[in-house]
């Protein structure tokens, strides 16, 4: 038996906006004074993997990208602002 499996590329333009979304949360975590992403994610009550993967611009639910903005007190508004252009 043969199993071929094939995985869902993203499109470039998903891609493109979740490396911006990661950049994104590690300059403004970096900007709170949080050098290293694990103490962040400590202090904070995020799981510190998960986090770490969400800087690498991996995909993330809403409600985690709404606590992680909480823990680093800015709005959706504020946080997309900058960085998301095409």
């Amino acid at each position: 038996m043969i199993v071929i499996c094939f995985m869902a590329k993203k499109d470039t333009y998903t891609k493109k906006q979740l490396d911006n979304l990661g950049r994104r949360l590690r300059e403004l975590r970096i900007e709170k004074g949080f050098t290293n992403y694990e103490q962040f994610a400590f202090e904070h009550d995020l799981p510190r993997a998960q986090y770490g993967r969400y800087e690498q611009g991996q995909d993330l639910r809403f409600s985690s990208l709404l606590k992680v903005l909480k823990a680093l007190d800015i709005s959706l508004e504020e946080f997309f602002k900058e960085g998301f252009e095409n």
